[in-house]
């Protein structure tokens, strides 16, 4: 009977990193909700680690998933840090069968389980030791916090070929490639745009944090010195006081429409399915979100030549590229203005895209087949 009960039992899967679930405010949230409802169809039991103060109302269990709620540090800086440091000990006194941690950031934290004797895997993301953003101290932490994923975790999971290159040749070590996923929009309803002036194909679009590591200075410039006569619609802003966002959004010319954060999904999602082009400069990613999300609304792509954004885009086959420069960009700009030909072969084809390496399903399954591994 004991045994016939073991065999039964559901794993019990915790994750840390985000700041919860149901939220959803960036790629790792998007990852969080995605899987840990896959999970549960798939037969595992799921905890959650939320930020407190991101939830008024604090249930214990939505949608089959089970939510745990700590307080952390209001330091924007510190936040996911302390929140993570109270939560692996947490899941250590509660023996789950297994903790993944999402973030690089929560590398250390794998020695915690190691001492318990917990399996546990980590999704590192990006190369967060190169951004921009981050000065020496806060580059050497995260250079740091990637080395020690690859010695405490179990399993290491990287988001696209390129990045798991990267750590195979940086830190020696072999990971698990798990891309991100994207849902496909099949609903089409230009008339939501109308709010913000805007015709179908009137215009280009960018959407991202306006930060040094998405170039969206770059894209400005070089569509400034394009000769369309259509918009450039920026979709983003920062949540602080800063000189390179204020830089760009003080540049005065009538094709530029700044309308900062959009929280609405329905509504960003037809900004970009009704562009005439959408532009893409994140930089330092592996399988980035926002690409993906551009994929599943058939967008026409103009991205950063970059190995991650050829691998997402099977080179040349789902997208175009310009190179790091605004002379590239306003080429690209005229050559697809002039030669309409050109971008209209991606219509419709970004779903394929989606359909065939990065829908959800696929990557639930990917997940599910490496946390029966490691806790076997």
């Amino acid at each position: 009977m004991e045994e016939q009960f073991q065999k039964t039992k559901k794993k019990h899967i915790a994750i840390i990193g985000s700041r919860g679930y149901p939220v959803v405010y960036s790629g790792f949230e998007t990852l969080v909700k995605e899987l840990a409802e896959g999970l549960v169809k798939e037969g595992f039991r799921v905890t959650v680690y939320c930020h407190d103060h991101f939830f008024e109302d604090k249930p214990k269990i939505v949608n089959g998933i089970n939510l745990v709620y700590l307080t952390t540090s209001k330091r924007k800086n510190f936040a996911q840090l302390v929140h993570s440091f109270k939560a692996i000990f947490h899941c250590c006194f509660k023996r789950y069968d297994l903790i993944f941690a999402v973030n690089s950031a929560n590398g250390i934290f794998g020695l915690v389980s190691r001492l318990f004797f917990i399996p546990s895997v980590i999704n590192v993301d990006g190369m967060e030791w190169q951004r921009p953003k981050w000065n020496f101290f806060g580059k050497t932490f995260f250079y740091l916090s990637s080395w020690f994923s690859t010695i405490f975790y179990n399993r290491i999971i990287t988001d696209a070929n390129a990045m798991a290159d990267i750590y195979e040749k940086k830190f020696y070590c072999e990971s698990t490639v798990i891309e991100y996923g994207a849902n496909i929009n099949e609903s089409s309803n230009s008339n939501l745009i109308s709010d913000f002036d805007l015709e179908p194909n009137s215009y280009y679009i960018i959407v991202g944090r306006l930060i040094p590591d998405n170039n969206a200075d770059i894209i400005v410039n070089g569509f400034l010195k394009s000769s369309s006569t259509r918009k450039l619609v920026i979709v983003g802003d920062v949540p602080y006081k800063d000189h390179y966002a204020d830089k760009i959004k003080s540049i005065d010319d009538k094709r530029l429409k700044f309308v900062g954060y959009i929280r609405d999904r329905k509504l960003l999602d037809q900004l970009v399915k009704h562009s005439y082009a959408y532009f893409h400069g994140h930089e330092y990613g592996g399988t980035n979100p926002t690409l993906l999300e551009a994929l599943s609304n058939n967008a026409k792509i103009l991205a950063l030549d970059t190995v991650f954004t050829r691998e997402v885009l099977d080179n040349d086959k789902y997208g175009l590229f310009f190179e790091k420069n605004s002379s590239s960009i306003s080429k690209l700009v005229n050559e697809i203005e002039e030669s309409p030909s050109i971008l209209n072969k991606f219509i419709d084809k970004g779903e394929i895209r989606i359909k065939e390496r990065y829908n959800w399903k696929r990557i639930i399954t990917l997940y599910s087949n490496v946390f029966k591994e490691v806790t076997k």
